[in-house]
């Protein structure tokens, strides 16, 4: 893998992810997605479809009812569990709750709705009791979420107005992080990711392609597909990021800036297996 560049220090990582031979279907990694709101449904199935692409073994997708026909026809892979309505509800907590527990790791927040306070409150109940690893995003974003988190194994992933929403700025970041024993990683030009040590290390790189819609929810996914597979956190996410910039760097030859969320997504596996 090409190295990272921190504001100290040279990193470098070599993905180590080799799969027992004798192992069987659920062992390398599976991965529960909660996300979507009547207007919105890609959020939740970019993310999906990432950590498809980072190879965990099965998928499960908990969307808006009126998005599960959308889901099924994403990935002939994704497990729908759809909500009771159109936009989460305090009743979909016991269904939910009951998937999260076989689950290795999580992504909850992609595509809810911002401005539904039940969905929200819903929300904070889910990431409250779930007892697999999570990767928070979008609306999970709260001014609570990083005491919510406390001792939990969880990727935070806010871009700037989302971390001026959970009353952080970026000095925060080293700080805030090793409070909560999670990794926060503030998406930008140049990535910044706080570990739970209280490191830093910035991703340079990429281009701005990478601001089209989805790509933030792919992260995600790629993050919470190498973690249900047994990376740690701080290692996921710094991976995660760099297969993303890199994936930009390499489509911008051909597309220019309009290469997409979904062909970043399609990138991902053969560059895993490359880096």
């Amino acid at each position: 893998m090409m190295p990272w560049h921190g504001g100290h220090e040279r990193i470098c990582y070599t993905l180590d992810m080799d799969r027992l031979k004798d192992s069987h279907k659920g062992e390398n990694g599976k991965v529960a997605v909660i996300g979507g709101s009547a207007t919105i449904h890609g959020a939740p199935l970019f993310a999906a479809l990432a950590a498809e692409s980072s190879g965990a073994d099965l998928l499960f997708v908990s969307v808006p009812k009126c998005h599960a026909e959308a889901a099924k026809t994403a990935s002939l892979n994704f497990q729908v569990h759809p909500f009771g309505g159109d936009d989460l509800a305090a009743s979909d907590i016991p269904a939910i709750m009951e998937l999260l527990a076989t689950m290795d790791c999580a992504v909850v927040g992609p595509g809810i709705a911002h401005g539904n306070a039940k969905s929200l409150k819903a929300l904070h109940d889910i990431i409250t009791e779930s007892p697999c690893r999570l990767i928070l995003d979008a609306a999970a974003l709260q001014p609570d979420t990083l005491e919510l988190v406390r001792g939990k194994a969880a990727v935070i992933t806010p871009h700037l107005a989302e971390l001026e929403r959970m009353h952080l700025t970026p000095a925060d970041l080293a700080t805030q992080a090793g409070n909560a024993g999670a990794v926060i990683f503030l998406k930008g030009p140049i990535d910044t990711i706080a570990g739970p040590d209280g490191s830093i290390t910035e991703l340079k790189g990429g281009n701005a392609g990478l601001t089209v819609g989805g790509t933030g929810d792919a992260l995600a996914g790629l993050i919470a597909g190498l973690m249900a597979q047994g990376m740690e956190p701080l290692d996921a996410a710094k991976t995660a990021g760099t297969v993303m910039k890199r994936a930009a760097e390499e489509l911008f030859a051909e597309y220019g800036y309009a290469f997409g969320a979904r062909r970043v997504i399609e990138e991902m596996p053969k560059l895993l297996k490359r880096v």
